[in-house]
């Protein structure tokens, strides 16, 4: 009994947690000599060369972390960023997220990410939670219809916007232009298949499916072709959604349409299931999407895709966001980034090649 009493101290003393006051003992100075030496100040307070390297190397050998907590509380700051996006399933969004997570890793912070479902209560309750958490700056990409709650939010922290616009908001963005590659993308196609092309989009009240529309029908105005409301469909974003609508319009025409564009890559995969699930995956349907992936250029059917400039949304999001957490002015509070189309299929090779 006394031996399992001695392991289980043994243990304890292991997994205990080194302090800077262990750091201070065995170094055989103050606890505030070793605090000025671990936190970077021991040439500003003329601490002496040995005493430092005494005590980084004593630091080094015990494994010791600096507490965040106590790091927090110095710098009154949580050193955390927080990340709101409504899936984290979606290609983009994901990518978003990892490039975020290593400029926050290399910046020395936490990002900390809540998902909406594309829900605005919801959104709002995982938003408070951040909040909450203490997090120093926010970067949202939102289904809320005005920005009323994150105007009361950057009151006391900043709030970023990150690929979508909030309905007349002022509040900082990074977005994609996606007008102008939509309707590039567009009005190539379009040139091809004058007589037939459908759009399917997302929810009309949130900015990505307002623009990607836009821009579809400006490129369909640039192939001269007159509006044509009855080509426009409209579900979420969600992939049973493209799958639910795409399976109407292959009901309503007997046949899958000629020419089709869809506004996001989840909608695209719901395509793409019902075409596999009915054998229709090598139909002469011409197939284009906002939103790319790299697996379409390992597919047999061809697909033209906008490709959003993810690392970019990134990068511009994080300096924006961290700026603002240190109170340096924007050069700029609105920026659109350039989307990049990328040509597969062949009938759209030859329409630019002919130009």
């Amino acid at each position: 009994m006394r031996h399992s009493v001695k392991t289980i101290d043994a243990v304890s003393e292991k997994n205990k947690r080194v302090t800077i006051t262990d750091i201070a003992a065995q170094a055989g100075v103050s606890k505030s000599t070793a605090s000025l030496v671990l936190n970077g100040r021991s040439k500003e307070y003329r601490v002496s060369d040995e005493t430092r390297d005494r005590i980084l190397a004593l630091a080094s050998e015990l494994h010791y972390q600096p507490s965040i907590h106590a790091r927090s509380l110095r710098s009154h700051r949580s050193h955390t960023l927080g990340l709101v996006v409504p899936e984290m399933t979606n290609y983009g969004f994901a990518v978003i997220a990892r490039e975020l997570e290593t400029l926050c890793r290399e910046a020395g912070l936490q990002l900390l990410i809540a998902c909406s479902d594309e829900n605005p209560a919801q959104e709002m309750m995982a938003v408070n939670s951040l909040v909450q958490r203490q997090v120093d700056g926010l970067i949202v990409a939102s289904s809320q219809l005005n920005d009323a709650e994150y105007q009361k939010i950057n009151a006391s922290l900043p709030v970023v916007q990150m690929d979508r616009l909030i309905n007349g908001s002022t509040l900082p963005l990074v977005i994609t232009d996606s007008v102008a590659s939509t309707a590039q993308l567009v009005e190539t196609v379009a040139r091809q298949h004058p007589d037939e092309f459908y759009f399917l989009g997302g929810q009309p009240r949130i900015s990505p499916t307002r623009d990607r529309l836009a821009g579809f029908q400006l490129g369909l105005e640039r192939a001269g072709i007159v509006d044509q409301p009855e080509w426009i469909i409209h579900g979420t974003y969600h992939p049973s959604s493209g799958y639910e609508m795409f399976a109407g319009l292959c009901a309503h025409l007997g046949r899958p349409p000629k020419a089709l564009f869809t506004a996001a890559c989840g909608l695209l995969e719901g395509v793409l299931r019902y075409l596999t699930q009915h054998q229709l995956i090598d139909s002469d349907i011409h197939l284009c999407s906002f939103d790319d992936h790299y697996l379409f250029d390992c597919m047999t059917l061809k697909i033209d895709t906008v490709a959003q400039d993810c690392r970019g949304l990134a990068q511009h999001s994080f300096e924006m966001v961290t700026q603002l957490i240190d109170e340096r002015p924007l050069a700029q509070s609105t920026l659109f980034l350039p989307g990049s189309i990328h040509w597969r299929h062949a009938g759209s090779l030859a329409q630019l090649a002919g130009r």
